[in-house]
């Protein structure tokens, strides 16, 4: 439980959780990454590091190039369908707000 817990609280940061999602879309090495989620290089490699650490990420070399990339399809799962149901939710809202027109907030 602990394990989760850890996992769960580093993907809390939106900058750590963003780059697992780019990373569950296919691995790409920091300056990749930086210009995928935007950021700062140090930063970006400052929150891998962590994620590292923490195994949700791996990384690989290709040359001079460290590529990064999820490996655990567990964890690209999860994301996936965190941030999918989080987007439906709000796609939800808008829409329902939508309908709602110019009654919207007066109770209707």
């Amino acid at each position: 439980m602990g394990e989760a817990a850890v996992a769960f609280g580093l993907l809390a940061s939106a900058a750590r959780l963003h780059l697992v999602w780019a990373l569950a879309q296919g691995e790409s090495d920091v300056s990749g990454l930086a210009e995928r989620v935007g950021g700062a290089l140090p930063a970006i490699s400052q929150h891998l590091a962590k994620l590292k650490l923490a195994g949700l990420v791996r990384s690989r070399r290709e040359g001079r190039r460290v590529v990064y990339l999820v490996d655990d399809p567990d964890v690209v799962t999860i994301v996936r369908l965190m941030v999918g149901q989080l987007a439906d939710r709000r796609t939800g809202r808008e829409r329902d707000t939508a309908a709602a027109g110019p009654l919207r907030g007066l109770g209707a």
